[in-house]
C-alpha cells in the first residue's frame, strides 16, 4: 500500500519552510561555507576597494550567508550572486543558486532571463580580469586567450549547474506525479473494492431470495395438497374406506415428491462445501451446480458460491430434467392434482399453444401453482377458474376463485401462510418485464392475473 500525498509530505515536517530537518541542516551548512568563502575572498575585495578589511570580511560573511533561503528566495539568491560578481566573490553561492533556481517550478523565461545574466556578468568580469593580469604582465599568453578564458569560465559555471538543476526539477516533478498517479490508484482499488463487497452482499442477497422462492414455490403447494388430502382423509376414514385408501396414497406420493425435491435442493446447497466431489443428483448436476459448465463464478468472499446454488436450486427445485424445468404442458396436470384434493377448478385455454422461453413458462407455471395453492389454503372448497391466453407478444394467465361455500372452510385445513407466495409471483412476473396483479373481487372472492411477454 503507498502512502498519500498529504502523509508523504506532511512525514517529518522541519522548521520554517523546509520539509525535514534534513534539508534545513544541508542549507545550513551550504551557507555556512559560502559565507567562510565570501569571507576569505573579501580581504583581497577590501584591499582593493581601500576600505577596511573587516568591511570585506563582514561584507563577505552576509552575502554569503544569503545562501541559507535559497529554497524559499531562489531568485534572490540568484541576483546576490550576480551581483557580488565583480567583487570576484560567491561562486559556490552563484553555483549553488542556479542550481536551486532551475530545480524549482518557476517559469523558464524567469530562468532563462536570470541565467542569461550570470552567464554575462561572469563572462564580462573574467574578461577584465583576465586582460588586467595580462597587462600587468603576469599572463604570457596571446590575445586569443583572453575571449576563450571569458567564455569558457562562464559556461563552466553557468551551464554545469543550469542543467543538472532542469535534470533534477524535471525528475522531482515526475516522482510527484507518479505519486499522485499512484495514490489515485489506490483510491479507486479502494473504492473497487467497497463496491464490489456491496455487489457482492447483494448478489447473495438476491440468491438467498430466489432460492427462499423457489423452495416455497415447490414445497408450499405438495404440501399444502398433502394437507387438504389428509383432511379428507379423516373426514372419509370409517364412511368411504376405499376412498380413504385413495387418500392415503396421494398423501404418500405427494410426501415422497416433496422430499425428492428437498433432497435435491439440499443436495446443491451442500455442494458448496469445501469437500471431495460426490455425484450429485441427474437434476442438480444438468442445472448449472458448482463445477459445471458454464456455472457462474463464486463471490471472492463467500464461502458458498450463491449464484451457483441459486441458479442450481432454482433448476433442482423446478423438478428440471435435463436442464428443463416445468413446462405449460403440465398445467393439466396441475390442476388435475388439485382436482383430485377436492377442488372444483377449471381450466380454459384460449389461442394457439406454442412453446416460449424456458423462464416465461416456468414463470407461467409458477403463478398459476402458488395460487392454487392460495386458493387451498384461504378459500377451501371454493369454484375456481384458471384461463391462459396464448397472444401474439404475449401470455396471459388468470386464477380467479369464488367465495368459499362456508366462511369457516377457510381455515379448516389450518393451512399456514408466510405471506410470501403473491410477493414471489411479482417479483417473478416483474423480472420478465410482465405486468401482475392481484386482490379481490366484487363476489367476494380473489383474483391473480399476470401478464408475460412471449420470449420464443
Amino acid at each position: 500500500m503507498t502512502s498519500t500525498g498529504e502523509e508523504h509530505r506532511a512525514a517529518g515536517y522541519g522548521p520554517w519552510w523546509w520539509a525535514r530537518w534534513r534539508s534545513a541542516v544541508l542549507d545550513g551548512s551550504l551557507a555556512l561555507v559560502s559565507a567562510l568563502e565570501c569571507a576569505a575572498e573579501g580581504i583581497p575585495f577590501a584591499r582593493d576597494a581601500g576600505v577596511p578589511v573587516a568591511v570585506g570580511v563582514v561584507f563577505g560573511l552576509l552575502a554569503g550567508s544569503v545562501l541559507l533561503i535559497r529554497r524559499r528566495w531562489p531568485i534572490a539568491v540568484v541576483l546576490v550572486a550576480i551581483a557580488i560578481t565583480p567583487a570576484q566573490m560567491g561562486f559556490l553561492m552563484g553555483i549553488v543558486g542556479l542550481y536551486t533556481l532551475a530545480s524549482c517550478e518557476l517559469p523558464r523565461r524567469i530562468i532563462a532571463a536570470l541565467a542569461g545574466m550570470s552567464l554575462f556578468g561572469t563572462m564580462i568580469v573574467t574578461f577584465v580580469r583576465v586582460r588586467q593580469d595580462m597587462a600587468r604582465g603576469d599572463l604570457t599568453l596571446g590575445d586569443w586567450f583572453v575571449p576563450f578564458a571569458a567564455v569558457t569560465t562562464s559556461l563552466g559555471l553557468t551551464a554545469p549547474p543550469l542543467l543538472l538543476g532542469l535534470y533534477v526539477g524535471a525528475r522531482r516533478r515526475l516522482m510527484e506525479s507518479l505519486r499522485e498517479r499512484a495514490d489515485s490508484l489506490e483510491r479507486e482499488l479502494q473504492l473497487l473494492a467497497e463496491r464490489a463487497e456491496e455487489r457482492a452482499e447483494w448478489a447473495r442477497n438476491e440468491e438467498r431470495t430466489r432460492i427462499a422462492r423457489e423452495m416455497h414455490d415447490v414445497v408450499a403447494h405438495r404440501v399444502s395438497l398433502m394437507v387438504v388430502h389428509a383432511a379428507a382423509l379423516q373426514a372419509v376414514a370409517r364412511k368411504d374406506p376405499e376412498k380413504a385408501v385413495k387418500n392415503a396414497a396421494l398423501v404418500g406420493d405427494m410426501g415422497r415428491q416433496a422430499l425428492t425435491e428437498l433432497r435435491e435442493m439440499l443436495g446443491v446447497l451442500r455442494s458448496g462445501e469445501e469437500r471431495p466431489p460426490v455425484p450429485a443428483p441427474r437434476q442438480a448436476s444438468s442445472s448449472g451446480a458448482p463445477g459445471a459448465p458454464g456455472a457462474p463464478a463464486a463471490s471472492p468472499v463467500s464461502a458458498v458460491p450463491l449464484v451457483a446454488v441459486g441458479a442450481a436450486a432454482a433448476a433442482a427445485a423446478s423438478r428440471a430434467v435435463e436442464g428443463e424445468g416445468p413446462s405449460l404442458s403440465e398445467l393439466e396436470e396441475l390442476v388435475g392434482q388439485s382436482a383430485a384434493a377436492g377442488m372444483v377448478v377449471n381450466l380454459s385455454v384460449e389461442g394457439e399453444a406454442r412453446s416460449y422461453a424456458a423462464e416465461v413458462e416456468q414463470t407461467a407455471f409458477r403463478v398459476v401453482q402458488e395460487a392454487l395453492t392460495n386458493v387451498h389454503k384461504h378459500a377451501a372448497g371454493a369454484k375456481t377458474h384458471v384461463r391462459l391466453a396464448h397472444r401474439v407478444s404475449e401470455i396471459a394467465m388468470q386464477v380467479e376463485n369464488e367465495p368459499p361455500p362456508e366462511p369457516a372452510s377457510a381455515s379448516a385445513a389450518g393451512l399456514p401462510s408466510g405471506g410470501n407466495g403473491l410477493l414471489g409471483m411479482r417479483e417473478r412476473v416483474t423480472a420478465l418485464g410482465g405486468v401482475f396483479v392481484s386482490g379481490p373481487t366484487d363476489a367476494g372472492g380473489f383474483r391473480v392475473s399476470a401478464v408475460i411477454p412471449a420470449v420464443s
